[in-house]
């Protein structure tokens, strides 16, 4: 345990005890901003460019093509890696460059490999939109040729 003593100075006409709370929370104030500024914040996960320079690590950089990029993050997040992303839009197709610490090399490997599984995952599977498309035109060709034996049987 550790004793600390304040000295606390209060010029007033009355010592009351709303002056007296008052002033204890304006000293508890002033400690708390004097701790964060000896302190700097430490962000975890998605940051600025800025930010992620600011924390002193060395910053490196991939780019990344594909549009998907909330796929990226959602990994990135579950390895703890600390990541920018910078969208650079002077080409027709976006590109994003994702900024992380030289430390999170490792994680980020993991997390590109897992990245990249699921794009390759994603591409061999036909989409559902598709494949609900192609159904809808077979029912209707069927929906089609039931009618058409249904008007020849009153017919006859």
């Amino acid at each position: 345990m550790n004793d600390k003593t304040v000295a606390l100075s209060v010029r007033a006409a009355k010592l009351t005890g709303r002056v007296f709370e008052k002033a204890v929370q304006q000293l508890l104030r002033s400690m708390k901003k004097q701790k964060s500024r000896d302190s700097p914040q430490v962000y975890k996960g998605r940051q600025t460019v800025k930010q992620l320079v600011g924390q002193g690590a060395g910053v490196q950089n991939i780019e990344i093509n594909d549009v998907s990029i909330k796929k990226f993050e959602r990994i990135a997040r579950k390895y703890g890696v600390d990541f920018a992303v910078k969208r650079d839009t002077s080409e027709k197709i976006p590109k994003y460059l994702v900024f992380f610490k030289s430390r999170d090399a490792d994680a980020l490997t993991a997390a590109l490999s897992e990245y990249n599984a699921k794009i390759i995952k994603a591409t061999k599977k036909p989409s559902l939109v598709s494949e609900l498309r192609k159904n809808i035109e077979l029912v209707k060709d069927t929906a089609v040729d039931k009618s058409r034996n249904k008007d020849k049987n009153l017919e006859r």
